[in-house]
């Protein structure tokens, strides 16, 4: 299928895990992807090297996407480079989980900008490319925590909760002009950090989906695929919950 032939997108985090899947399943599309990156150099090029070997179009550029004076240059190069952008995917984000009596301020302000302001920030510089040609797709991906909560990851929850506010508000101002916003929301996906986990962990989770098994990163990437098609041309302001029924 090659129904996203033409597109630019540019893909936050994408170097690894779920941001990884994405830019292979976006450019398997027809998309040429901006794989962006903060340290991972090394699997960011990994992936434009499987994408280019597939005959696809990628390249990757490094930003600290929670940072306004780093979002701003990235999105002038992609301009410069490909002249505009017809897909976002804010999917950078990180972790640092404890009960909220243990929990630094200083590591919920650093979870909060890296999940939600990067997406606000990085929302925020392709509106204005999106509005002028007056289409486009922003998707950003939210997780289950952000629905039902989970003990010890009040940072987390709390920025993922906001990526969903952040979507439908973004969703009504831009839709006159075209761009669609939506939010993809994870559960419990088999990732490089989930592969980590112990294995009574893994088990306890999986007894909590009706579906029997954990989700896949191509999974999460086919909904990604879907919201940026013109099939989900009529789709906007909505979460898509991908989690085998985890929190129905």
């Amino acid at each position: 299928m090659s129904d996203l032939e033409g597109k630019i997108a540019l893909v936050t985090g994408g170097s690894r895990g779920i941001g990884r899947s994405i830019c292979l399943k976006l450019a398997a599309r027809g998309a040429s992807v901006i794989v962006n990156y903060l340290r991972s150099e090394e699997a960011a090029k990994e992936t434009v090297a499987e994408i280019k070997a597939s005959g696809g179009d990628a390249r990757a550029l490094q930003a600290d996407v929670s940072a306004a004076e780093q979002v701003t240059p990235l999105f002038k190069e992609v301009s410069k480079v490909y002249g505009t952008l017809d897909i976002l995917v804010n999917n950078a984000g990180m972790t640092r989980d404890n009960v909220i009596m243990m929990m630094k301020p200083a590591d919920f302000d650093l979870v909060l900008a890296t999940n939600l302001r990067s997406c606000w920030l990085c929302s925020k510089a392709a509106a204005r490319i999106m509005m002028r040609k007056r289409t486009g797709s922003i998707i950003n991906i939210t997780s289950v925590v952000g629905i039902a909560g989970n003990g010890g990851q009040s940072n987390y929850a709390a920025s993922k909760a906001g990526i969903i506010g952040l979507s439908k508000s973004l969703a009504k101002e831009l839709a006159a002009r075209g761009v669609r916003v939506n939010a993809v929301a994870p559960g419990f996906v088999e990732t490089d950090m989930t592969a980590g986990l112990a294995e009574d962990i893994k088990e306890r989770a999986i007894e909590a989906i009706p579906l029997g098994r954990l989700g896949t990163a191509q999974e999460i990437a086919n909904a990604v695929a879907f919201l940026a098609s013109p099939e989900a041309a009529y789709i906007t302001g909505q979460t898509l919950v991908v989690d085998g029924g985890m929190v129905m």
